[in-house]
Parts: C-alpha cells; sequence; structure tokens
C-alpha cells in the first residue's frame, strides 16, 4: 500500500505539471481527489493491512493528500492569475480596445420636481424663504390652529388620512404657517413645498400629491399685494399672456378668500374633460388670513395682517405640458418621463 501511494503521488504530480487549462487541471484533480478517484481506491483498502502498520500508512496517506491538494491550488491559483492578468494560456481573457465603449444614461429629474423647483424659484426671487414640515401632522396644526375646529364641515373637504384620533397625514402645507407664527414674529414671507394626502382619486386627482403653501405677515397688508404676486407668480410659469380670474370662495382660515383660474391651456379655453367643459382650470386658494388664525398664535389682528395661498404643483406641470391625466406622473412608465 505505501508504494501504491508513492506511485499515485508521482503520478498526480505529473498530470498536473502537464495541464494546460482550468478544464485539464479540473480533471486530473478528479481523477486523483475525486470522490470515486483513484486515491479514494487506495484508501479503501487501509482496512485490510496489519494492525501494527495500520497508523504509519494512515499518517502517510494523509501526507500525500494534503501535498497534492496544496499543489492543485497553487496551480488553479496560477491559472486563475493569468486569466485576471490578461496573460497566459488558452483560458486568457483578452480586450478588444476596438469595441465602442458602454453608454451610462444620464438620471433626469421628475417633472413634479422640475416643476416645484420652477415654482420655489419664481417666489425665492421675490423674497419668500423655503421650509419645510413633517408629513405626519397632529390635528391642531393640521385643523384647529387654522380655524378648522372638530365637526366643521371644511373636514369633509380634506378626506383625512388619519393615523389616530388626534395624529394624521397632512393633507396640506398650510400647518407650518401655525407652526412658524408660533416660533417668529412678523415680518414673515414663506414657502412650504412637500407631500400631502388625501383620498381621492381621478383623472386630477391622487391620494398622495404636492402642495405649495405660500404666506405673508406684515403691516398693512392687502388683498391688492396678494393679487401682485400671484399674477407675477403665473406670469413666470405660464406667460404674461395668460388669462386669470379671482372667484369668490371660502376656506376656514382666510377671510376673505378667493379661487385663482387660469384659462385652460389643454383646450384653449374651449372646454374639455381636463376642465369639465368650462375653459378655466383652478389652479390655487388665496386669501387674506383671518384674524382667528393671528390669535391662536398670539399675534394681534389689529397690528398685523397677511395673506396666504396653496397651489397643487401636478396641477400646474399639468398645465405646462399638456398632460390631461395626473396619473401618468406616477406610472413610471419610461416612454412619459423621457419626454421630460
Amino acid at each position: 500500500m505505501e508504494d501504491e501511494l508513492l506511485r499515485l503521488k508521482g503520478e498526480a504530480l505529473a498530470c498536473l505539471a502537464a495541464a494546460q487549462d482550468n478544464n485539464s487541471l479540473e480533471e486530473c484533480r478528479v481523477l486523483y481527489l475525486g470522490r470515486k478517484g483513484l486515491f479514494s481506491t487506495i484508501m479503501r483498502n487501509l482496512g485490510k493491512v496489519a494492525d501494527e502498520d495500520r497508523p504509519r500508512l494512515g499518517k502517510l496517506a494523509n501526507e500525500v493528500k494534503q501535498e497534492l491538494e496544496a499543489a492543485f491550488a497553487e496551480r488553479q491559483a496560477g491559472f486563475d492569475g493569468a486569466v485576471g492578468s490578461g496573460r497566459g494560456g488558452k483560458n486568457t481573457v483578452r480586450q478588444d480596445l476596438t469595441l465602442p465603449g458602454r453608454v451610462i444614461p444620464f438620471g433626469k429629474h421628475h417633472p413634479v420636481s422640475q416643476v416645484m423647483a420652477e415654482i420655489c424659484g419664481v417666489f425665492e426671487r421675490l423674497g419668500f424663504a423655503v421650509a419645510e414640515g413633517p408629513d405626519i401632522e397632529l390635528d391642531f396644526y393640521n385643523f384647529e390652529g387654522l380655524n378648522i375646529p372638530p365637526h366643521h364641515p371644511a373636514r369633509d373637504m380634506h378626506d383625512t388620512f388619519y393615523v389616530s384620533s388626534n395624529v394624521l397625514l397632512r393633507t396640506h402645507t398650510s400647518p407650518m404657517q401655525v407652526r412658524t407664527m408660533e416660533k417668529q414674529s412678523p415680518p414673515l414671507r414663506m414657502i412650504v413645498p412637500g407631500k400631502v394626502y388625501r383620498c381621492d382619486s381621478d383623472i386630477t386627482h391622487t391620494p398622495m400629491f404636492h402642495q405649495v403653501e405660500g404666506f405673508l405677515v406684515d403691516k398693512n397688508v392687502s388683498f391688492a399685494d396678494l393679487k401682485g404676486v400671484l399674477s407675477i407668480f403665473i406670469a413666470q410659469v405660464f406667460s404674461s399672456s395668460t388669462a386669470i380670474r379671482f372667484r369668490p370662495s371660502f376656506f376656514p382660515f382666510t377671510e376673505p378668500s378667493a379661487e385663482v383660474d387660469i384659462a385652460c391651456v389643454i383646450c384653449n379655453g374651449k372646454g374639455c374633460r381636463v376642465c369639465k367643459q368650462t375653459g378655466w382650470l383652478e389652479i390655487l386658494g388665496a386669501g387674506l388670513i383671518d384674524p382667528e388664525v393671528f390669535k391662536k398664535v398670539g399675534y394681534d389682528p389689529e397690528e398685523y395682517s397677511g395673506f396666504a395661498f396653496g397651489l397643487g404643483v401636478e396641477r400646474i406641470a399639468m398645465l405646462k405640458y399638456g398632460i390631461t391625466d395626473i396619473r401618468l406622473f406616477y406610472e413610471n412608465d419610461i416612454r412619459f418621463l423621457r419626454q421630460f
């Protein structure tokens, strides 16, 4: 048995030296060290040798196996190194430098993000600071602080997602109006962009959308100031020839209140399903801040006045790009997104 082990060792080393690549090396390894290889065949006879010779032959067998395994591993590492470095035999991988390079496409901003940045840019140039607030809001800041007490019918307009009786997903970015006035004194000039949530879904509404709240508080602020700021905004985002109208409306946190419409750019004011055949599309709500809101944050309504407005970013994007279904923004169709 000792002679067989030594002979197997010599044959295995010769086979290893003759291997030209990983494939032939693997064939050699399986032949000698595989589960059904020649080494395993010899070891099956270890139980038949004399008891006094068994320890010596067992030790020799282990030494032969370890030596062969180390030799095979070293030889394989040599082949792998040749492949990785571009040198060696049949398995050498050579780079074809004449092939064209791989073009990595540039990422683009989502159209909603583009319009959000454009809107914020207009107001920043008008001197408004930008603030952000939490998506998960307290009932006080979302409703009560804005003069919408419990059981007020205006709450039904918001179709709120409640987390608990006092915690909810904000239905507008207006809560930051109250949060800011609690901590800062006038004059204030601020916009608040962000996500808002309402139980609503059709071609012009989604359960989650983006809104920009804006407010200005100072002495002697009038409705004319509000109309001036919004007129500049619409002229900047659309064009100076865009038709605008202010319609009387109602919001609990502004008095007087108005909704601002522009001529439908989808149908040029002729009437379509987007504007519901009216020729106009409402893009934002606005008004002078109600004195009750000032009282809740400790401002003197006899000394200070202000205005506030809120606009939907997706609605603005639909008008700018002639999109008739708001759901296209969230379907992630690459053919749609590549157009922006």
